[in-house]
C-alpha cells in the first residue's frame, strides 16, 4: 500500500470513529497518537516520500494529527461534563452506627483497682516481662534452693550472651525492685502486669495470668498503715469494710499475711465462693523485709514499708461469676459481649 493510500485510509477511519466510554477514548488515543501509534508510523515512512510529495503530504499529516488531538480532547471533555447517574442513596438518611466492642473483664478490674489506689497517691509502674534472676528472685530474698527457681515452676529463656538464663517473670514484684533501685523514698506505686508460671491449664489455673502489686516505702511506715490502706481498698472495690489478716509467708515480706474480706453467706453462690466460711481470700501482703530494702540500696534502718499483691483473674471470676479461667484467654466474642454493660 502506497503512502497516499495509507493517508486516505486514515482520513476515512477518523471520519467514522465513534466512542461511547472514556475507556474507548483512551484506546483510540493510544492507537493513533501513542508512541507506537498510526501517526508515529506514518511520520517514520514520510522520510521515504519523494521531495515533490513531501510538502503536500506533510501538511496533510500535521492537519490530521491536530484534528485527532482535538477530537480526543473534545471526547474527554464531553465525558467529564456528563451528569453522574442518579443513585437510590438517600443522603438525608441517618448514618449506620458501628457496633462498639466490649472491654475485657481483666481490663475492667485493672482499671478499677488503679483508680482506687491512684486516689490515695499511688502511681503506676511497669517493667519487662522477661527478667533476670536478680530482679525476679535474688533481690526479693528468694534462697537458691527455693522451688520457684526450678524449671517445674518457672519458664526460663536462654540468654545467648551469658550462662545465666532469663526468666518469664513469675510476679510483678520485679517491677518493685526496679522502682526501689532507681528512686529515693518516699515510694508509693502499684505494678499491674502479666506474669507466667509453669502450671497445668485447667478451669481454675493457667500458665498466664495478671497481677497487680503495690509498694509503699517511707519513714515510719507500720503494719497499721498497711491494714488501713487495705481496708480502704476492700470498701471501695468490694463494698465490704470487714477484713482479716491471717499469718502467712513470703520471702520478701516479714511479717507476711493473707488478707480476706468478709463476703457473707446469703446465697448458695456465697457458700461456694467462700467454701462455707463467709470469708473471701483476696491478696497476700506484708511488711517489706529489711534485706530486700538493703539489696535495692535503701537504708533499712531509716525506711520501712509494706507490699501487697493480688491476681486479677481471681477477682474477675468472683466479680463476674466466670466459672472457667480459660474463658478469659479465649477471646470468644460471645463471652466478651457480656461485658458491654460494664463500659
Amino acid at each position: 500500500m502506497s503512502f497516499a493510500e495509507k493517508v486516505g485510509e486514515l482520513i476515512e477511519e477518523l471520519e467514522e470513529a465513534r466512542v461511547e466510554t472514556l475507556e474507548e477514548v483512551e484506546e483510540f488515543r493510544i492507537k493513533y497518537l501513542g508512541s507506537k501509534g498510526v501517526f508515529k508510523s506514518l511520520f517514520h515512512e514520510f522520510k521515504e516520500v519523494s521531495s515533490e510529495e513531501k510538502r503536500e503530504f506533510g501538511k496533510k499529516l500535521n492537519e490530521l494529527k491536530s484534528k485527532t488531538e482535538s477530537l480526543v480532547s473534545d471526547w474527554k471533555s464531553g465525558f467529564s461534563e456528563q451528569p453522574q447517574e442518579s443513585s437510590n442513596l438517600d443522603l438525608t438518611r441517618p448514618g449506620m452506627l458501628r457496633e462498639l466492642g466490649a472491654e475485657h473483664p481483666i481490663s475492667i478490674i485493672k482499671r478499677e483497682i488503679i483508680d482506687i489506689f491512684h486516689a490515695i497517691g499511688f502511681s503506676v509502674a511497669e517493667g519487662p516481662e522477661i527478667e533476670d534472676d536478680w530482679h525476679n528472685f535474688s533481690a526479693l530474698n528468694f534462697p537458691p534452693e527455693h522451688p520457684a527457681r526450678g524449671m517445674h515452676d518457672t519458664f526460663f529463656v536462654a540468654n545467648p550472651n551469658s550462662e545465666e538464663d532469663y526468666v518469664l517473670r513469675t510476679h510483678t514484684s520485679s517491677v518493685q525492685v526496679r522502682v526501689m533501685e532507681n528512686n529515693e523514698p518516699p515510694i508509693r506505686v502499684i505494678a499491674p502486669g502479666r506474669v507466667f508460671r509453669n502450671e497445668d491449664i485447667s478451669a481454675r489455673s493457667h500458665c498466664i495470668f495478671h497481677q497487680i502489686e503495690g509498694l509503699y516505702i517511707d519513714e515510719g511506715v507500720s503494719f497499721a498503715d498497711m491494714k488501713q490502706t487495705l481496708e480502704y481498698f476492700a470498701k471501695e472495690f468490694f463494698g465490704k469494710s470487714e477484713i482479716r489478716l491471717r499469718p502467712s509467708y513470703f520471702p520478701f515480706t516479714e511479717p507476711s499475711a493473707e488478707m480476706d474480706v468478709y463476703w457473707g453467706l446469703e446465697s448458695e453462690v456465697d457458700y461456694r465462693m467462700t467454701k462455707g466460711t463467709g470469708w473471701l481470700e483476696v491478696m497476700g501482703c506484708g511488711m517489706v523485709d529489711p534485706a530486700v530494702l538493703d539489696c535495692c540500696g535503701i537504708d533499712s534502718e531509716k525506711y520501712s514499708g509494706f507490699a501487697f499483691g493480688m491476681g486479677l483473674e481471681r477477682s474477675a471470676m468472683k466479680r463476674f461469676r466466670i466459672p472457667d479461667i480459660r474463658m478469659i484467654f479465649e477471646n470468644d466474642a460471645r463471652f466478651l459481649k457480656k461485658f458491654k454493660s460494664a463500659l
